[in-house]
C-alpha cells in the first residue's frame, strides 16, 4: 500500500488498462520468464560446472578458469570438465554441480551415436546441428543476443527518431524542408544491400552491426512524431505555454511529446520486431554475427542446408514465431495503456 502512494493516478490507470489486456499481460510474463532464462544462459547451459568442491575448497568454473593441475591433472591448460579423466579426479576428492544442460553454445558432442546433425535425445533435448553442437544451448544464447540487440537498437533508434521528428514538426520551415529531403534520399537507399556490403568490409560483431543498422532504423518514427508535432504546435495549450515564456525544449518535450506518445508506442513494437528480423536475415545470409556465434538466423540457415534434419528448421521457426508474437502482443497492450480514450473510459 505504501508503494501506491508514489504512483500517480494516471500511471495507476495505465497499469490497470495494461492488465485488462489479458493477451498482452500474459505475454509479458511469458516473455520475462524466457528472457530471464536467457540472461542466465551460463547457469542454464554450460560445459562447466556451476560450482565444484575439491579437497574441501570451492571452485566456480563458470566465472574463473582453473588449470587441470589444480585438480591433480597433468596439464597447465584449462581443465576440460567433460573429460571423464578430469571428472574422476574431481569426484575422487569432491563433487560437482552441473547446469541442467551440460553444453554451451559452442560445445561439440563427440559421443554421438550417429553422424551430426543428430535428432533429439535424452542427451541433446533438441538434437544437434551439423557440427555436433547442442541446439537448445545455442537457442538460449541466440535468444538473448536477438532480444538484447533488438532492444538496444530500438531504444537508440527511437531516441534519434523522436528527436528529429519533434524538431521537424515543431520548428518547421527550412529545417523541416531540408530534413525531409535528406530523409527521402537516405530512406531510398537499398538498406539490406548496404548492410551486406558494409558487413563484408567491416569485421562483423555486435556493436559494429548495431552501429550500421542504427544509421537507417531511426527513420521509422520520424514521420509519426513529425505529424503529431505539426498538429500540436497550433493547439491552444501550446500557444499558451509559448505566451507564458516557456523555452522551446520545455514546450516540445513536456507538453507536445506526451500527446505523440500513443502513436510512437504503437510503432515501437514493429521497430523492435523489424530489428530482430533484420539481424536474423543477416545471420541467415552469413553477413551478421561472427561465425560460430549463437544465432537464430544461423540456425535457420542450418535448417535450410540440412533438410534431412527437420528439427533444426522447426526449432528456429517456432522460436522466432513465439518471440515476435509475444513482443507484438506486449506492444499492443502498452499502446492501449497509453491511449487516453481507453484510460479515461469508464
Amino acid at each position: 500500500m505504501a508503494g501506491r502512494f508514489f504512483i500517480s493516478p494516471i500511471a495507476r490507470r495505465r497499469l490497470q488498462q495494461f492488465r485488462r489486456n489479458r493477451r498482452g499481460y500474459v505475454s509479458l510474463w511469458i516473455f520475462l520468464i524466457l528472457f530471464s532464462i536467457s540472461l542466465c544462459a551460463e547457469i542454464v547451459a554450460n560445459d562447466k560446472p556451476i560450482v565444484l568442491s575439491y579437497n574441501h575448497a570451492l571452485y566456480f568454473p563458470i566465472v574463473k578458469s582453473y588449470p587441470e593441475t589444480a585438480f591433480g591433472g597433468e596439464f597447465e591448460t584449462e581443465a576440460d570438465y567433460r573429460d571423464p579423466y578430469v571428472q574422476k579426479l574431481i569426484e575422487a576428492k569432491g563433487w560437482m554441480v552441473w547446469p541442467p544442460i551440460h553444453y554451451s553454445y559452442q560445445t561439440i558432442n563427440y559421443n554421438l551415436d550417429r553422424p551430426a546433425p543428430s535428432p533429439p535425445s535424452a542427451e541433446n533435448w533438441l538434437g544437434t546441428d551439423d557440427q555436433g553442437r547442442d541446439v537448445l544451448a545455442r537457442l538460449i544464447y541466440g535468444f538473448r543476443i536477438s532480444i538484447v540487440f533488438g532492444l538496444t537498437l530500438t531504444i537508440l533508434g527511437s531516441m534519434i527518431g523522436v528527436l528529429v521528428g519533434a524538431m521537424e514538426g515543431y520548428l518547421g520551415g527550412l529545417f523541416d524542408l531540408l530534413s525531409q529531403r535528406f530523409i527521402e534520399i537516405w530512406s531510398g537507399m537499398p538498406v539490406l544491400f548496404l548492410l551486406i556490403i558494409m558487413s563484408s568490409v567491416i569485421t562483423p560483431g555486435f556493436f559494429s552491426l548495431l552501429g550500421l543498422m542504427l544509421l537507417f532504423s531511426w527513420m521509422t518514427l520520424v514521420d509519426v512524431v513529425r505529424a503529431e508535432f505539426l498538429k500540436a504546435r497550433n493547439l491552444d495549450y501550446i500557444r499558451a505555454a509559448r505566451a507564458l515564456g516557456l523555452s522551446t525544449p520545455a514546450i516540445m518535450f513536456k507538453h507536445a511529446l506526451p500527446n505523440a506518445m500513443v502513436a510512437t508506442l504503437s510503432m515501437m513494437p514493429f521497430v523492435l520486431t523489424g530489428s530482430i528480423a533484420t539481424l536474423t536475415g543477416l545471420d541467415f545470409l552469413g553477413f551478421g554475427m561472427p561465425p560460430g556465434s549463437p544465432s537464430l538466423g544461423e540456425l535457420l540457415s542450418q535448417g535450410k542446408n540440412n533438410l534431412q534434419a527437420p528439427w533444426l528448421g522447426v526449432t528456429a521457426f517456432l522460436s522466432l514465431a513465439v518471440m515476435l508474437s509475444l513482443l507484438t502482443f506486449i506492444g499492443e497492450a502498452v499502446r492501449d495503456a497509453f491511449d487516453p480514450r481507453k484510460i479515461f473510459r469508464e
